[in-house]
């Protein structure tokens, strides 16, 4: 959950930056999403023609002359030059509701994921901004969505939603942004979620690391906020070498994945082959579900690459149908951890995606999607995207149990993300 201080920035900042940043037609009027997206092509000089995109993007191999050497080289920004306001008027433009609309009358939360993503991108250009360059030579990406929590389930479509966000801690090449989203709802504003995204900056034919503007904490709220940055790079750190792709599970882990095992043998044969199913319980097997998506330019971002919110959003309704189906019930999202962005995904790609209900506790649904490219030409597969998102249900979901070794790995990751976003 981002702490006070985040929002205390707002009052300082709000009014130049939004103006500065965004180039808001109405200077009295927050900008819009479509603002946001308007922006982005003109930093990169990115076109909405997919002839012309493609042209532009060729053209960006020249702005490389204007990448500095050193870090040194670039002047440091605080927190509230990269602060941003944005608005998404669902209460009040019907036309654009639409596009967020569920059958349920609800939100459709892939669709925000697509926004916070692009929100994300804009702050990390308003830091590293630079009024003497027509368009920035850096390429930044999104590497990683550490964490979005929700603070509320319920999205009304017909109240209008704000977004907060600014830089909050900043490495050579990378950059961490926390965003906020409330709801204007019974008159006064509601939060709904925190989110925390590291970006990393490329050169402008994303090919190298960048380095970006340092950040330099103004006062003692930002210095609080900085170090909080900090912590949460050591954490991402220690848990990438805890991961169990790398290490073996811990004494504790193993002792689980043993009980599980004793749990599933069949009491009337002496065999390790013979296995039972427990009840109210689930093979991991059979809680699966599978989708595939073509990649077509419509869904590019401004670098020719397929848009990672598009990704998120496709992951997570993925994720959200295979809880629904497992939990018999309509979940609601609880949090996002942990999404990996190890590759990007080309335009003409084939790409499939697999969710996996990987741990349950009680009303609790942790899923696991894994999403890859399929070349038909060379027939190989590459992991592009992992995600993993909690969900709770209405009603206390069966038991999932794995039945091999690397089923159980799954069950002991699923159970470490569920651990760190809930902590029951």
């Amino acid at each position: 959950m981002l702490s006070s201080r985040f929002l205390l920035l707002r009052s300082a900042a709000a009014s130049s930056l939004t103006t500065r940043c965004l180039c808001s037609a109405n200077q009295g009027k927050a900008p819009d999403m479509k603002e946001v997206r308007n922006r982005l092509r003109e930093i990169v000089g990115a076109s909405t023609n997919w002839s012309d995109h493609k042209h532009a993007m060729a053209d960006r191999a020249s702005l490389s002359s204007m990448l500095v050497t050193s870090q040194q080289d670039l002047p440091a920004r605080s927190m509230k030059h990269s602060f941003l306001e944005v608005h998404l008027p669902l209460g009040s433009e019907p036309e654009l509701r639409e596009k967020y609309l569920t059958f349920h009358n609800s939100v459709r939360f892939g669709r925000i994921l697509e926004d916070l993503d692009s929100l994300a991108v804009l702050i990390s250009y308003s830091h590293t901004y630079n009024p003497e360059l027509k368009r920035s030579p850096l390429s930044i990406v999104t590497a990683l969505v550490d964490k979005i929590d929700m603070r509320q389930h319920a999205i009304y479509p017909d109240c209008d939603i704000k977004f907060t966000g600014h830089v909050t801690w900043v490495g050579k090449t990378s950059i961490e942004a926390k965003m906020h989203m409330s709801q204007y709802h019974d008159g006064a504003y509601a939060p709904i979620l925190d989110a925390t995204f590291v970006m990393v900056a490329r050169d402008p034919e994303n090919k190298r690391a960048a380095f970006v503007n340092p950040l330099k904490p103004d006062g003692p709220e930002e210095e609080e906020i900085f170090k909080e940055g900090e912590a949460n790079k050591s954490r991402r750190v220690e848990l990438s070498t805890a991961s169990l792709l790398k290490v073996a599970p811990t004494d504790d882990e193993r002792k689980i994945v043993h009980g599980l095992f004793l749990n599933t043998l069949d009491t009337k044969t002496v065999s390790f082959r013979s296995r039972i199913l427990p009840p109210n319980s689930i093979w991991m097997e059979d809680a699966k579900l599978k989708g595939l998506e073509i990649c077509h330019p419509q869904q590019r971002n401004i670098f020719n690459r397929i848009f990672g919110g598009f990704l998120m959003r496709k992951a997570y309704e993925l994720g959200w149908a295979n809880a629904c189906s497992f939990g018999g019930c309509r979940p609601n999202l609880v949090a996002v951890d942990d999404i990996l962005f190890q590759k990007p995904v080309e335009i003409g790609s084939l790409l499939l995606l697999s969710s996996q209900v990987c741990y349950t506790q009680e009303n609790y649904i942790q899923v696991r999607v894994h999403s890859e490219v399929f070349d038909p030409l060379t027939r190989q597969h590459n992991t592009t995207n992992v995600f993993h998102f909690t969900f709770i249900s209405d009603r206390d979901v069966p038991n999932i149990v794995p039945q091999t070794y690397g089923e159980s790995m799954l069950f002991l990751d699923g159970k470490r993300h569920f651990n760190q976003t809930v902590g029951l």
